[in-house]
This record gives C-alpha cells, sequence and structure tokens, in this order.
C-alpha cells in the first residue's frame, strides 16, 4: 500500500523524482497476493553491467526459468533499475542436485565463472552449488571446487550454453503465430433474469451491441470471427458456471466482467489457459500487477494524473498558473497534489486562492497578469464549482480583454457541455480525460448514423458512452489478433487504430504483469469555437 512505502520513505511524501531510490517491502507483496505461486519468487532490481547469464550465475537458476516468469522481459527492457523476478523454487531444486566427485581447481589471472565453466565443462548452477562465495564475486588465486561427475568418460554431458548465447536469449525474434478464425468470449452482466432492466444493465447491453458495430464492420472487410456472449448476472455463481464451458478454453480473447471478485475468477482462468483477458471498465483491479494475459483499458487514476500534470506543465509552464480552492465534494485532491509537484519539480511558480463567492471577481482580478496567459485550475470536478465560477470569470474577459484567461479542468466537465459548451469556448478551455469524442467528426457522425439504423435508437446520453467502448475495444483487440496473432503485445507499438472515443497505448505495468492502457487527451475548446483532441505522449 501507499502507507507501506511512506514508512520506509518518509520523503516520498512530498514528492518522488525519476532516479529517486525507494525502499519497497517485499514479504507484504508477497503476503498480500491472492496468487500463491507469487510468494514463490524473489524480486531482483537490475544493477549496471548485469546480464541475463550473470543473473542465472547469482541466482543458480536457468535463464529460461527466469525469461518465463517475466513475459516482459527483453532486451529492451533488461535495463538498471527495472525490477524482475526469480523463481525460487527453481533455484532451490537446483541447490539440490550434489556433486558426486569434485577436485581443487586454483583460479588463475583474469579468469571468469564462464570461462571455467567452459573449461571444465559445468554449468554455473553446478559451480555455485559447490563454492557459493563465488556470488560475491572471483578472484585470481581463490582455491574453489569443482565438480566432476558430469565428466566421467562415456557420459553425454551437453555442452554449457556460451555466456553471448544466453544473453541473446533476450533478443529472440517473436514469431507472429497467424489466427484464421478469431474466437471471442464476450462476458457482460445482462442480468436476464430481471423483470426490468436498469440504467446500468442498459449501458453495458449499449456496449454489446457497439462491439457487435465492431464484428460486423470487419467481417466486411473479411475478418473470421466466432463470437460466444454470455450473461454474468451478479456475484461469481454464472461466472464459475461459464469459465466450464468448452468455448471459454478453446477462446483467443475474453472480454468483461465488471465486479473485482467475477474478474478475479476470470483472471485466474485467463492466465492459467494463456487467454488474453481484457477488462474493458474498471480501473481499480489488482489482477493486472501480477497476471501477464491481463488487459486493463480504464486508466488508473495514478496513470491519469501523473500524464495530465505532465501535460499540464508543457501547456502552461510559461503562463500564471493559478489553482483555485473550492473546498466542495469532488475535490480532485490526488490530481492537484500531482500537478504542485510537477511544478515544483520544474520550478514553475503558481499562486493559490481560497475561492469566496462574495469576493471572488476582485480576488482573482488582483492576480491577473496583462504579459501572461492565466490559467485558472479549480480544484474541485463539481458542476456546481465550475457554475460558480464562470460567470465571472467571462465577465472579466469582456471587461479586461488585456488579460487572458483559460480554464484547465477535468474529464467530468464533457457531463456539462449542454449548459456550460459557450462558456468553455470563450474561456479558451483546456480538460484532460482519458476519453472524448468530437460530434463533428465523420467517424463519429457515421457511428450515430449505424447505431440508430441497427437499434431504432439513440446512444444513451452518458460519458463514457458505453457503445463506442464497445466499438473501440472490438475494433482494436480483433484487429490486433487477427494482424499479429495471439501474441500480438509483442508487436504493440506497431497498432494504431484511430478510435472514436477512446485510444489505446499499453504499457506492461512490470515484467511480469499485464497492461494498462495509459492513453489520455487534452482537449482543447478554443475561442473560435473549434475543439481539437491531442494525445498525450
Amino acid at each position: 500500500s501507499v502507507d507501506d512505502i511512506y514508512n520506509l520513505n518518509p520523503e516520498s511524501k512530498e514528492s518522488i523524482k525519476a532516479g529517486s531510490v525507494l525502499k519497497i517491502p517485499q514479504h507484504k507483496a508477497a503476503a498480500k497476493t491472492a496468487n500463491k505461486e507469487e510468494s514463490e519468487y524473489v524480486y531482483h532490481t537490475i544493477q549496471h553491467k548485469e546480464t541475463l547469464y550473470s543473473l542465472t550465475v547469482k541466482y543458480n537458476v536457468p535463464a529460461a526459468s527466469i525469461i518465463n516468469a517475466n513475459p516482459g522481459l527483453s532486451a529492451a527492457t533488461f535495463n538498471s533499475g527495472r525490477i524482475i523476478r526469480i523463481p525460487i523454487q527453481e533455484q532451490q531444486v537446483a541447490k539440490a542436485k550434489p556433486a558426486v566427485k569434485e577436485i581443487e581447481y586454483t583460479v588463475e589471472k583474469k579468469e571468469t565463472i564462464y570461462h571455467i565453466c567452459k573449461k571444465f565443462n559445468v554449468t554455473g548452477e553446478e559451480l555455485l552449488s559447490l563454492n557459493p562465495e563465488l556470488k560475491k564475486g572471483i578472484k585470481a588465486g581463490m582455491t574453489i571446487k569443482i565438480p566432476t561427475s558430469g565428466n566421467q568418460k562415456g557420459e553425454n554431458k551437453s555442452e554449457t550454453p556460451h555466456e553471448h548465447e544466453i544473453n541473446a536469449m533476450l533478443s529472440t525474434p517473436k514469431k507472429i503465430e497467424p489466427v484464421n478464425t478469431i474466437r471471442l468470449v464476450l462476458m457482460l452482466p445482462f442480468m436476464e433474469e430481471n423483470a426490468k432492466l436498469d440504467a446500468t444493465s442498459s449501458r453495458f447491453i449499449e456496449y454489446y451491441e457497439g462491439f457487435l458495430l465492431a464484428v460486423d464492420s470487419l467481417k466486411d472487410m473479411g475478418y473470421s470471427i466466432d463470437l460466444s456472449v454470455y450473461d454474468t448476472g451478479e456475484g461469481t455463481g454464472k461466472v464459475k458456471n461459464i469459465l466450464e464451458e468448452d468455448a471459454l478454453k478453446q477462446a483467443h480473447l475474453i472480454i468483461g466482467a465488471v465486479s473485482n471478485d467475477q474478474i478475479g475468477e476470470v483472471a485466474k482462468f485467463a492466465q492459467k489457459n494463456h487467454i488474453r483477458y481484457v477488462i474493458p471498465f474498471t480501473s481499480k483491479n489488482d489482477d493486472v500487477l501480477s497476471n501477464a494475459y491481463v488487459y486493463q483499458v480504464n486508466t488508473p487514476h495514478s496513470y491519469l494524473y501523473d500524464k495530465a500534470s505532465e501535460a499540464g506543465c508543457d501547456l502552461f509552464g510559461n503562463d500564471n498558473v493559478v489553482i483555485l480552492n473550492i473546498k466542495d465534494n469532488e475535490e480532485k485532491t490526488d490530481f492537484i497534489k500531482t500537478f504542485k509537484a510537477e511544478m515544483r519539480q520544474r520550478k514553475i511558480h503558481y499562486k493559490e486562492l481560497n475561492f469566496n463567492s462574495n469576493s471572488f471577481e476582485n480576488d482573482i482580478t488582483a492576480l491577473l497578469k496583462s504579459d501572461q496567459r492565466n490559467v485558472i485550475v479549480p480544484t474541485s470536478s463539481s458542476e456546481e464549482a465550475l457554475n460558480r465560477i464562470k460567470s465571472p470569470l467571462r465577465t472579466i474577459t469582456d471587461n479586461r480583454p488585456e488579460c487572458i484567461l483559460t480554464l484547465f479542468g477535468y474529464p467530468e466537465w464533457q457531463t456539462y457541455m449542454r449548459t456550460s459548451l459557450d462558456d468553455f469556448y470563450a474561456l479558451n478551455t483546456y480538460i484532460y480525460s482519458n476519453f472524448y469524442a468530437d460530434n463533428l467528426s465523420k467517424n463519429v457522425a457515421e457511428f450515430y448514423t449505424k447505431y440508430k439504423t441497427w437499434y431504432s435508437k439513440n446512444l444513451i446520453n452518458t460519458f463514457p458512452k458505453y457503445g463506442m467502448l464497445g466499438f473501440d475495444t472490438g475494433m482494436f483487440f480483433i484487429g490486433a489478433l487477427h494482424k499479429y496473432g495471439i501474441h500480438f503485445e509483442n508487436h504493440l507499438d506497431k497498432i494504431h487504430y484511430n478510435s472514436l472515443q477512446t485510444n489505446f497505448d499499453f504499457e506492461r505495468v512490470n515484467n511480469w504483469g499485464g497492461f494498462i492502457n495509459t492513453n489520455i487527451f487534452i482537449v482543447h475548446f478554443q475561442t473560435d469555437f473549434n475543439v481539437t483532441r491531442t494525445v498525450v505522449r
């Protein structure tokens, strides 16, 4: 937890910086995991000049075991400072192998463990098991024991892989395994047993409808798709039964489930059967941290706030930034804290003002500058807070044209467009968001038309629109499977999809975990009534 890290690193409460060293309580991670196997690993931070080969020697574990324990490990990710996990069980098995015979040998000048292994045709594991002191290094003049049981005449002992061959395992090209018919499973809480559909069920039905439009579009392009759809209901009872179906074990991709207990069941099943699993809705699930098969579409707040803060500093680094403390029940405390920390790190000066409805116009005017753009950042995302400040700010733009005003705000502001769109334009407003659909774009307009034609209704007026989310999810993942096969994760950097509402920029959370969508937009409502949607890189 955050508090566990704070306890060991009190200074991190204020902020952390790239390059800082943090102590992480390793035993906590092992104890809290739902996966029993997770406690069978130790976590190693890669040091400068370390190689895969040197780790096999240090931990007495085969290189293949390390690679299997870290699906995200490659030549590109084997960098100093990165963390990988080492399978303890493999280490213990290797240590348990006794040598039948041994000889003593004095290390010569400039000899390495690799050279000695090659000279005597033994493995690093065998050498380390007899000479654990070699883990601290090897020096000329040391007397070590060499196992000879594997060198008896007549035995067919395989040659020890060369050091460069072991290190080259990280650069082995990933083959594309084509999929002729893409087998998909969609699991959603349709609540078929309920007599009346509530608003929540209606949104999931809309997601399904949008997904079907994606399937239809791709079938027109020649894709072969086999789609199985299940109603998960509430709880885990129906989910467990669904996971017994043959279609699940044959699937290339599973999408859906909503509650954390349902997601946990599906995630375990996907990991056991090596099936990619997409979580399209929640951003508050931990399975992605330890399950290499999980793709989390909804960007967690920690990622969202980091990238939004960096983007805000890029945009407003030379401006007069004013943090407006509203203090209501929809405060964006974590974002504001992150934004302030980023500004301090970049040495960007900012001001703060406590909102007072009786004196706000005069108070904010006193902080404005005529030779800089003035960026107002309210601490609350509520519609009430926006309504309380937008009229006084528009009055200032009318009466003080030399003071250029800009608002910087939140994804929730998209839901206030019916009453505040004109204000967004007038106040040159920027918002950060992990979703945004430009209703004036050709693709979005065509989607609205096709949806209404198919289903004789309009999309539900909520944000994000689940019909578009279903369409975007289907187009991206089915397209990825079609082009790059089952192991499309090896080619994520080549997959570019122009979304209606939700872009995808997946990053693996660590070398052994799954993928999180880190994409966010900066949406700009310009005073000339144009709107731009820019991807934050």
